[in-house]
This record gives C-alpha cells, structure tokens and sequence, in this order.
C-alpha cells in the first residue's frame, strides 16, 4: 500500500469493503458474470496461485500485517493446546472396552503414526509457504481455487461446529466439577428436542476466547502456555497414579478382539489428535518459520503420542478392560482403586483442555477465514487485520457468531452426528497436493510426465479407496487385498523409479517421497471408511450448499479478483520497461 494514501478506519461498512469486484458493481454487470460462469470456471479451475502470491500480494488486501511474534516454543504449547482436549480422557475407555481391550495402547500407536504423516506434509507446506492459509492457501498453489475451495469450505464449517460441541462440553464438565445434576446449568424450553436445553454458559466461554483471541496473539500465547501446563500436569499425574496402581494381569488377554479391534479403535482415536493443522496457520506469525514451525508441529505431536499411549496403558494396566467405563474410565477407575478424589483433578484437566482446544481453534479458524477472504471468496472486508492489535478481529467474529448460535440451541448428540470426513478429506487432499508439488512444475515438466503422475496418483487413490472399502465390508477377509495392496505398492513404485522430483524443498522436506505421502492418503482414506454413512451424507450435503455458493458468487469475485492482480501485474512490468528505455535514453 502507498506510504501517501490516509489511513483507512478498520470499522467501516461499505459495500465497497464487502462487494469490491466489478461483476457486483452493478445487476447488469452481474447477469453478465452469470452468463460467463462456464467460461470462468473453465479459468478458475484451470489456473494454480503461486507461493510469492500467497505470501505477498494476497497478504496486501489485509491492509496491516500480522505481528511476527512466535518462536517454536509457542508453537509447541499451542500444539499441545490445539490437540490435547477432553476426548483423550473418554474416547480412551470406550475403545479400550469395546474394540482393542488391553492393546488400545497399540491402537494410539497407530492413529499417531498415521496423524505424524499428515504432519509431515503440513510441515513442509508451512515452511514453503508461511501464511495464515494453511490447507487453503496449499491448495490453491497446487491444485487450483475449485479444489481449495471445496476443501476450505468443509473444513471451516467443521471447526465451526467442532468448537459448538466443546463449548457445550465445556459446560457438561464444569457442572461435574461442581458436582451438580448434569443439565441443571442449562435452560430448559419447549422447543424441539435436541435443541430446547439453552447452553448461555458455552456462548459466554466461545465469547471469552474470541476476545482473548482478538486482543494479542501473544498474549493468547501466554495464556495458552499456562492453561496447556496445568493440562499436561494432570496428564502426568493420571499417567503416574494410574503406574502406581497397576496390576499387569489386567492386560491379558491382550488381543481380545484381534488385530481387526486395534484398527477400528486407531480409526476412532485418530480425532483425538485433530487440531494440529491450526498450528500451520500461525505461519504468518512465526518469526523464524524454517526452524520454529517443524520443531513446534513436530515435536508437539511427537510428544503428544507418547503421553497418549503411556495414558492408554496406565489405565489398562490399573482395570481389565470389561470393568473399564465407557463415560468416565479415569474417574470410575481411580475410585476403584481407593482414590476417589482423583475424578475432579481429571475433571478439572479435562476443563482447561476443552479451554485451550477453543483458545488455540479460535486462533486457527480465524487466520483460515483471512486469507479466504485475501482471494475474494468471500467478502474482503474479513481479511481485515487491525493496526494496533495485528489480529483478524472481523474474521474472529465471524467464527465466533457462527459457533455461538449453533453452541445455544443445539445439543450434544446432534453435534456428534455431525462429525464427517471433512478434515481426513483435506488431509488426504494436501499429501496429494505435496505430491502434485514435488514432480510437477508448470513449464518445466513435460506432458508425458504429467500423465505419468496423474495415473499413478489416481491408482493409489483408487487401490485406497478399495482397501478401505473391502476393510468395511469383509472386517476378517485377505483376498481382496492381495488386489489392491500390491496396486498401491507398484504405483508408488513406479511414481518413485519412473518419475523425476521437479523441485526439493528449500528447507525442510517430508522424508522417502513418495512413500510417506502416498502411505498418508492410504490411511487418511482407510479411516475415512470407517465413519458411518450419515458422515458422507453430510458432506454431500455441505458440497452442494458450498457449490450453489461458488457458482452464484465465489466464483465471479475470485476471477474478477485474479484478472484484477494480473492487470496489475502487466502495468507494473510495462511502467519497468519505460522507466529502463527512459534510463536508457539519458545516458551519455
């Protein structure tokens, strides 16, 4: 921006700050658009940003930039934060109980593999390209707006609903904290079930975070380190109590649903570890990106699994997994052991992680709407960043009205059904777009290369797609993946022997490409497979809203929004090219 040009005010209301674009100038300008759409998206599908885009340019529509204020000590802690939330301290008994008894620990071990390879794939995106993007700005480079936007939009409007749920969590654990009956800290109405027990407690928790959020990305941090510390005490203090009471004859039999209980139990685990691509977000906020973010991503997680599976096995090692409680394993299996005090540490451990999962999401969710709006997806006016606090306020209240609306009226279970296969889907999406990324070079790569890729790509999704689908339909069979295991294996072995590497990473990279990223879809889609029908219905559903959407306004403002920055682009070369003739001519 001119150095010269005023200062706008950051709250101001025009449809200008909403509306920019030229085919919303004007209802004829509009049906003009609309009978352009074919054209456009033609454009639109087929056109890829570029890192100096993402990083640059885009960041100019948000006016400020964002404070450069993290190291890879915060990014730790937020990563703690952002994954560690009350599903450990649950979902741990429930899988131990009815799917992997004593060896839940090895179903951890499994789910946080497969978790460290969707890392892997966001760490070296995050370095390449540090913006408040994340997945959406990755995308977008790599696959093209269209893509991006299905995959941004699904993920958003899961994070919308997913902080809905903890924050109605959030009262659920405070009221067993205080120790009273269990909805009595909600509204009771006569409105339709699954929506008449009013939660003002989550508005005002949602309203918190929002506004620690909102007021310094710093201080956000220094919170987040406090309450993420008290978490992981309770954490350690579960783990050691529960080694002290241990009794190891309560791990036989150790396998008692087979090796088939560990998996379905590593499918259901796997969302306690969902949180970390918030972390990738902070980019832009990062003062050393190329060494903060893989130690804050990676080593977070690392940690993370570790405490997992020692959690998982002090509480198979402290009650046999028939006696383990589906709904409060650590507490039932504290009071068991004498030691009933122990479930409000747990409860209140659980509190502060709820706490942070918002605090870290809020965060995350925000920059994700950013840089949504930097590209015109959807209004620009909430890439705003404010001067004096270098937070997205606009964009935080956007996630933050959302979530608060739903959090009021609807219940947990509804929430719960809603959960779909949006983020596993972006995962898998980004160890595609890594892939797309390291042999494929626009102008470089030669056109049978690129077909080479696109086979073997569309092979290991495929042969995915059927191990999953033959797991869910034949649970105890083998045949079926004597087909589509070695399909798997040889097309990314073909990618590797037959294809070249166009570009290395500048800094850091995933290891054994193609292996780990292709073995990253294989897993995001195998436990995609895993989720009930409903889960997909949904996700049709949203696609379809998202798609009226896009074809009727995403569309004409990010192709009005592109053609705009390359108009731009062509003055700027044309005035060089003068100034250096000009130059030229008053030499001597």
């Amino acid at each position: 921006m001119d150095d010269t040009e005023p200062q706008k005010s950051y709250w101001r209301w025009s449809k200008q700050d909403f509306l920019p674009e030229e085919s919303f100038q004007s209802w004829n300008n509009y049906v003009s658009a609309l009978s352009q759409t074919w054209f456009r998206f033609k454009d639109r599908f087929m056109s890829r940003s570029d890192d100096a885009t993402e990083t640059d340019e885009l960041r100019k529509q948000s006016e400020n930039d964002m404070k450069r204020c993290l190291n890879w000590w915060d990014l730790i802690w937020f990563g703690f934060g952002a994954v560690i939330g009350a599903g450990i301290f649950v979902l741990t008994g429930q899988e131990a109980h009815n799917h992997a008894g004593a060896a839940i620990v090895l179903s951890y071990v499994a789910s946080g593999i497969s978790a460290m390879l969707s890392v892997f794939c966001y760490t070296e995106f995050a370095v390449e390209v540090p913006v408040a993007g994340g997945s959406f700005a990755y995308l977008r480079i790599e696959l093209g707006d269209f893509a991006a936007f299905i995959a941004a939009g699904n993920i958003l409007l899961d994070s919308i609903l997913g902080s809905a749920a903890v924050a109605r969590s959030w009262t659920s654990y405070f009221t067993s904290l205080l120790n009273r009956p269990k909805n009595s800290l909600r509204i009771k109405t006569d409105l339709k079930d699954g929506y008449s027990l009013l939660d003002p407690i989550a508005v005002g928790v949602l309203a918190i975070a929002a506004t620690v959020a909102m007021i310094s990305t710093r201080k956000t941090s220094y919170l987040n380190w406090i309450a993420s510390a008290i978490n992981t005490a309770v954490i350690i203090f579960v783990i050691i109590a529960g080694f002290a009471h241990a009794n190891p004859s309560n791990m036989t039999p150790f396998l008692p649903h087979g090796p088939e209980g560990v998996f379905q139990a590593a499918a259901i685990l796997y969302f306690a570890y969902g949180g970390f691509d918030s972390i990738a977000t902070m980019a832009e906020e990062t003062k050393n990106p190329s060494r903060d973010i893989p130690i804050g991503l990676v080593g977070s997680m690392s940690l993370i699994t570790v405490m997992y599976c020692l959690m998982a096995l002090s509480l198979s090692m402290m009650q046999k997994y028939t006696d383990i409680d589906t709904d409060a394993p650590f507490s039932v299996a504290f009071q068991k052991v004498g030691m009933k005090w122990a479930k409000y540490v747990v409860a209140f451990g659980a509190l502060k992680g709820m706490t942070t999962v918002l605090l870290v999401g809020m965060l995350g969710q925000a920059r994700y709407i950013t840089h949504i709006a930097r590209s015109h997806m959807i209004p620009p006016w909430f890439a705003l960043v404010h001067p004096k606090t270098g937070t997205p306020i606009n964009a935080t209240l956007l996630i933050t009205i959302a979530s608060a609306c739903i959090a009021f009226f609807t219940g947990l279970d509804v929430l719960s059904s809603l959960i779909s296969v949006s983020t596993l889907f972006v995962f898998m999406m980004i160890s595609v777009a890594l892939l797309v990324r390291r042999y494929y070079v626009r102008g470089v790569t030669s056109t049978e290369n690129f077909l080479k890729l696109v086979i073997f790509l569309l092979l290991i999704i495929a042969s995915s797609m059927g191990i999953s689908a033959y797991w869910g339909l034949r649970p105890n069979g083998w045949l079926g993946y004597t087909i589509t295991v070695p399909v798997w294996f040889l097309a990314t072995l073909g990618m590797s022997l037959f294809l070249t590497q166009q570009r290395k990473p500048k800094v850091w990279g995933v290891p054994l490409v193609p292996w780990l990223p292709s073995l990253s879809i294989a897993t995001n889609i195998f436990l995609m497979g895993s989720l009930d029908s409903d889960a997909f219905i949904r996700f049709g559903v949203c696609t379809v809203v998202m798609l009226i959407y896009y074809f009727f306004f995403g569309l004409h403002s990010t192709y009005d929004m592109a053609h705009q920055q390359q108009k731009l682009q062509s003055i700027k070369v044309k005035h060089i090219e003068l100034e250096t003739i000009e130059n030229a001519g008053a030499g001597p």
